[in-house]
C-alpha cells in the first residue's frame, strides 16, 4: 500500500488526519460488504483508509474530497482509483452518481458529521450501510438507547431505519493535528423497516418537538407543540429519553388521529 506523506493539506476543513495504520485497517474492515458492491469514501485526505478499501475489492469504489490538495495527492498516489469526485458530499446528488445499493465510509469531519448522517437518512433506500469515525460524543449519541443521557433526536431518527453499533474508541494522539476530544467508530446497517406505519414527516416533528424540551414530560412538550386539548395519552407522564422508536411511532399515530378528529 502507498505510504502516506507527512505533508498535510493547508486547509483541513475541520478534518483531523488519522496516522495510525492499524486503526485505519480496522475502520476499513468494519464494512461488512453485504448487500452492496458500491462504496463511497468521504474525505479521504491523504488516503490512509483509501489503500485498505481498494484492497477490499469492491466492484465500484469511489472517493469524494473537497480539498484540491488532497484530490491531487489521491490521484497521484492511487492511480488505480478511477473515480475521484471533487466536491462537497453535502451537495452531492447521490441519485445522479449512484444507481445501486451502496455503503459510505470515512473519517468524517467533525463539523459536518451530523449533517452527513441526516443526508444518509434521506437516501436510506440506497445507502444500506455506513461506517466511519466521528467525534466520540456524537458517535455515542447515535448509538444510545432509551434511558441514556445521550439518547436524542439523532439516535431515534437513525435507529428507526438502521441498526447502530458503537465499534471502538480512538484516542487523540493518532491524528494530525490531534483533536481535543476522543473519536468513536460506528457502523449503521439498514434494517427491514420500509415505512414506520405512521406519517413520517409528523414523526420527525414529534421527535424534534419532544427533545427540544427534553427536561419536560411529553404532556408539556407535545401539547404545546401540537395544540392538543386532550390529556389522556397513557405515556404523557414520561420524558422523551424514556421512549423507544416504537413508542414514538405510537405517539405519532395518536397525535395524527387526534388532529384528524379535531378537524
Amino acid at each position: 500500500m502507498e505510504q502516506r506523506s507527512k505533508v498535510y493539506p493547508k486547509k483541513n476543513l475541520g478534518q483531523h488526519f488519522l496516522n495510525d495504520k492499524a486503526i485505519a485497517r480496522k475502520i476499513a474492515d468494519s464494512l461488512t460488504g453485504v448487500g452492496y458492491g458500491t462504496v463511497l469514501e468521504i474525505g479521504p485526505g491523504m488516503g490512509i483508509l483509501t489503500g485498505y478499501l481498494l484492497g477490499r475489492g469492491f466492484n465500484d469504489f469511489r472517493v469524494i474530497e473537497i480539498d484540491n490538495e488532497s484530490v491531487h495527492y489521491i490521484k497521484a498516489h492511487f492511480p488505480e482509483l478511477k473515480n475521484v469526485i471533487t466536491g462537497d458530499f453535502l451537495s452531492l446528488d447521490i441519485d445522479k452518481f449512484f444507481t445501486e445499493k451502496m455503503a459510505i465510509i470515512g473519517n468524517f469531519p467533525y463539523n459536518i458529521s451530523t449533517q452527513i448522517f441526516f443526508k444518509v437518512l434521506k437516501h436510506r433506500e440506497k445507502v444500506v450501510e455506513i461506517a466511519g469515525m466521528l467525534q466520540k460524543e456524537v458517535a455515542e449519541r447515535i448509538c444510545a438507547g432509551p434511558g441514556s443521557k445521550t439518547y436524542g433526536i439523532l439516535s431515534i431518527l437513525l435507529q428507526a431505519f438502521y441498526k447502530a453499533e458503537y465499534l471502538f474508541t480512538v484516542p487523540e494522539h493518532v491524528f494530525s493535528p490531534p483533536p481535543k476530544v476522543k473519536s468513536g467508530v460506528i457502523r449503521l446497517i439498514r434494517n427491514n423497516v420500509k415505512n414506520l406505519g405512521c406519517d413520517e414527516v409528523l414523526f420527525f416533528r414529534v421527535v424534534k418537538a419532544c427533545f427540544n424540551q427534553r427536561r419536560k414530560t411529553l404532556r408539556n412538550s407535545v401539547k404545546a407543540a401540537f395544540d392538543l386539548k386532550r390529556d389522556d395519552y397513557h405515556e404523557f407522564g414520561l420524558r422523551p429519553e424514556q421512549l423507544s422508536v416504537d413508542q414514538f411511532v405510537h405517539l405519532t399515530r395518536w397525535i395524527d388521529e387526534y388532529r384528524i378528529k379535531s378537524e
